[in-house]
């Protein structure tokens, strides 16, 4: 099951990942994952929320360039070697990682948010591991 994350492309200058925070806070959206990846001129900050759609238009409203894109976050044991085992599975589907980052839940596993070229196809190879995934209705219930 795929979930909605936000992107968000920011200028790389002092205060305005605060700005960014600012209009979520002041909308009641909450964070519940952030990843940030900068260049010398700009950053994309990624973020899974409790109101993905909600947060993208608000922060289009105030003048950030952003959108949703479809990941998978997938529950990891926290046992040695789980990570890598699952992705090895998903590899020998011919699926790519494209990014990966954690999300920290209330869970005795761990979360991570995981987007492919393939997801579909990686969803298909979860489930035949037995690898839970979040919903979106998780995601807005946190």
């Amino acid at each position: 099951m795929t979930v909605n994350q936000v992107s968000v492309f920011i200028e790389n200058r002092q205060g305005r990942l605060g700005e960014v925070l600012q209009v979520l806070k002041d909308n009641d959206v909450n964070i519940l994952s952030i990843s940030l990846a900068d260049t010398t001129e700009y950053g994309l900050l990624r973020l899974i929320v409790n109101k993905p759609e909600h947060a993208k238009e608000v922060l289009l409203s105030a003048g950030f360039s952003s959108m949703l894109t479809e990941v998978l976050i997938i529950k990891v044991p926290h046992v040695a070697g789980a990570l890598q085992n699952i992705l090895a599975e998903i590899a020998k589907a011919n699926v790519s990682i494209e990014y990966m980052y954690g999300l920290s839940v209330e869970s005795n596993d761990a979360s991570i948010v995981m987007k492919t070229n393939e997801l579909e196809e990686a969803e298909t190879v979860l489930e035949n591991i037995h690898v839970d995934t979040m919903t979106s209705k998780e995601i807005e219930s946190l």
